[in-house]
């Protein structure tokens, strides 16, 4: 797989890919990162943006990931103190993931974000936004947002703010992020920064097939032990000959083939035995042409699902 397929693989949408094809003949190690809002137990959604840092590095980027512990603040996710220590525990998880934490930079939000000049950026990008345009571009992130509180408008020029001060060449995030990322590449250029490129991956099914959601408790955590990934994985939404909001062809797609050479699923052999897959799009032409039952592809995800999460469940336990 050559860079800029390794850069693409398992996107929503580059904005824009020209751009995206001129950095990477123009600079050897351009900068991307994800911000991270410290908010609570790290789940599925969050490893998907790991995975794809994970991929940019192989790829030749410099990494930064923004633990952005004032932007939690804002954003009503408790105390400063509460907001650093779900930060630490974060970066604890990602390491455990697979970020090589001697190859990838961590950054506080509050190490840069009260210094005069950071503020100052902000305050300018205030007078040129308006109230509506701060309010929708927090729409899909924001939290209580029928009743929205000063801070939260805040909160989408400070993420702009942050790829000029932390000098990056790529912006990475959740579809969800568009609008906010779309702000800074209109904005920034009235302040004299560069727009960044902008890289979103896909919002991921829960494990009911709708939105994944902590109230709905239909998610898994990267720390979920591995009794209750298998109990969480064989009770999933996971329709015969589909996979559109298919959670668990999903997990495959996104989540274990990335890093997984090959895969095998184990099956009796009057049910057509073993199969080995080393493309997701075998097992996705399988599972929709009926040969794959959707029990065997189940119990091939809790298997290699838990070997990837037993690192973290080893260093959080």
């Amino acid at each position: 797989m050559d860079r800029l397929e390794l850069v693409v693989r398992n996107t929503e949408e580059i904005v824009t890919l020209d751009e995206l094809k001129e950095l990477l003949e123009s600079k050897k190690h351009p900068r991307a990162y994800v911000g991270y809002e410290p908010s609570g137990r790290v789940h599925m959604g969050h490893m998907l943006t790991v995975n794809k840092l994970i991929d940019l590095q192989q790829a030749g980027f410099e990494v930064v990931v923004l633990l952005a512990d004032l932007h939690a603040y804002l954003n009503g996710k408790g105390s400063l103190e509460e907001v650093r220590e779900t930060a630490d525990y974060n970066k604890e998880c990602f390491i455990a993931l697979g970020l090589d934490p001697a190859k990838t930079e961590f950054v506080y939000g509050t190490d840069y974000q009260l210094e005069p000049d950071y503020v100052i950026n902000v305050l300018k990008m205030a007078r040129n936004t308006t109230l509506n345009r701060a309010r929708r571009s927090m729409d899909e992130v924001g939290r209580g947002m029928e009743n929205p509180h000063v801070s939260q408008m805040i909160y989408p020029l400070m993420q702009a703010v942050d790829i000029a001060s932390l000098k990056l060449d790529l912006a990475v995030g959740g579809i969800d992020q568009r609008k906010i990322h779309m702000l800074a590449r209109e904005e920034m250029p009235r302040l004299g920064m560069p727009a960044p490129i902008c890289l979103h991956t896909p919002i991921l099914s829960g494990l009911d097939g709708g939105k994944m959601s902590s109230s709905r408790e239909n998610y898994i955590s990267v720390d979920d032990s591995a009794e209750d990934v298998e109990k969480k994985i064989l009770s999933a939404y996971c329709p015969a000959k589909a996979v559109e909001d298919n959670p668990v062809t999903g997990l495959f797609r996104f989540h274990i083939m990335p890093r997984r050479d090959e895969v095998t699923v184990h099956r009796p052999e009057k049910f057509g035995g073993d199969v080995t897959y080393v493309r997701y799009e075998d097992i996705e032409n399988d599972f929709l042409g009926g040969d794959m039952h959707p029990l065997d592809l189940k119990k091939c995800a809790v298997e290699y699902l838990n070997e990837i999460l037993d690192p973290v469940r080893e260093k959080m336990g």
